[in-house]
């Protein structure tokens, strides 16, 4: 083990129980969690860097801006929703065929996914995939100033495989200096009244700032060709615990996820066309602002190469505006062997923008 690597550990060690089993800790309200030693992200970045001195730098992306986004007194909500890859799945399931051995160990591959956060500062966190809850991401984001709430899937394919470190699930952290919680949702999607193994979780947040409230959920469909009407059903059963839990759309709305869907299928067009007034912020990097970016995940495995575009970051258009948008990674930035890498830790891209609350229209929290 790397002095770096001997370091980040040293910073974990008061956030961690000394070798107890983890237990479901996002069961717990959270004021019954012991409040964490503050760290400063430049420290931690250092340590993470010093492990991955070894490495290629990280890609250079650029924000793009809106060309139609007004004025604003406040700063903005900076929002990040990204598959960081399950390491059981990356490790044992994935067979990512041209992907280096060494790219997918968790020793550095994690570093690599603290240093793409850190380096973008999000308000709000929407990842899924998340099979280092426990002992990575919950210990040292809440030393950073997060607070962050996990939600397994209930069969997880991490199970499966041999030394795992537990199911996998969606997380959903913010800056508690921002924002405060008023109601947390954990959701376990039905398809045609019946429970999936799909599930996703909804907090209402309250602006320091402003006083402002904003529904923030995360999910992650199910996977695969041949499941469209099963995600198609989920994402029905999505929006409709998020009418409820906006009170018909008075809340303002963001919702992150991989849906696994391309924007052909029937589930984009669910959130697209819903009632809530849901439009994609990543049309935002489109020439016309109509079409959705040409792909969000693109990787190489034994079955052969595939190129999809399955993440998005929804909000409510009558209460946000979308300021700013993280460009994508070109081809030659990713390479011939494609994701995930030595550069870059998963296979599918962070999406990270920047929003805004318009005018208070009559009636809106």
């Amino acid at each position: 083990m790397g002095q770096g690597t001997s370091r980040l550990y040293s910073a974990l060690a008061k956030t961690l129980s000394s070798g107890a089993a983890p237990h479901p800790e996002y069961l717990l309200p959270p004021d019954a969690e012991p409040r964490p030693e503050p760290i400063d992200p430049k420290e931690l970045l250092e340590e993470c860097r010093a492990v991955l001195h070894t490495r290629p730098p990280r890609f250079q992306r650029d924000f793009v801006s809106a060309r139609t986004a007004a004025p604003s007194s406040s700063p903005p909500i900076r929002v990040m929703q990204w598959n960081i890859l399950a390491q059981a799945l990356g490790e044992g399931k994935d067979n990512f065929a041209q992907c280096p051995v060494e790219a997918l160990r968790w020793e550095e591959r994690k570093c690599l996914i603290l240093e793409e956060i850190l380096a973008y500062r999000p308000d709000i966190l929407c990842l899924q995939e998340v099979d280092h809850y426990f002992d990575t991401f919950q210990p040292l984001l809440s030393r950073l100033g997060y607070q962050g709430t996990f939600f397994p899937k209930p069969w997880s394919p991490c199970l499966d495989v041999e030394h795992n470190n537990g199911p996998d699930g969606c997380a959903l952290f913010f800056l508690q200096t921002r924002f405060k919680l008023v109601s947390s949702a954990n959701i376990r999607l039905t398809a045609m009244t019946l429970k999936t193994n799909q599930v996703a979780i909804a907090q209402t947040l309250e602006c320091r700032a402003s006083g402002r409230r904003l529904c923030v959920a995360v999910t992650h469909l199910k996977a695969r060709t041949g499941w469209e009407r099963l995600r198609s059903a989920q994402g029905r059963d999505l929006l409709q615990n998020l009418q409820s839990l906006t009170r018909g759309a008075r809340t303002p709305l963001i919702v992150c996820g991989d849906f696994n869907a391309e924007p052909t299928e029937e589930v984009y067009r669910h959130f697209a066309s819903s009632s809530l007034n849901l439009g994609s912020a990543y049309k935002l990097l489109s020439a016309d602002g109509q079409s959705e970016p040409p792909y969000t995940t693109w990787k190489i495995r034994a079955s052969g190469e595939c190129r999809h575009t399955l993440d998005y970051i929804w909000y409510s258009r009558h209460a946000l505006s979308v300021r700013a948008a993280l460009d994508l990674l070109t081809e030659e930035q990713i390479g011939p062997s494609r994701l995930p890498s030595l550069h870059y830790p998963s296979d599918h891209l962070s999406l990270v923008c920047d929003f805004s609350f318009k005018e208070e229209p009559q009636g809106l929290l």
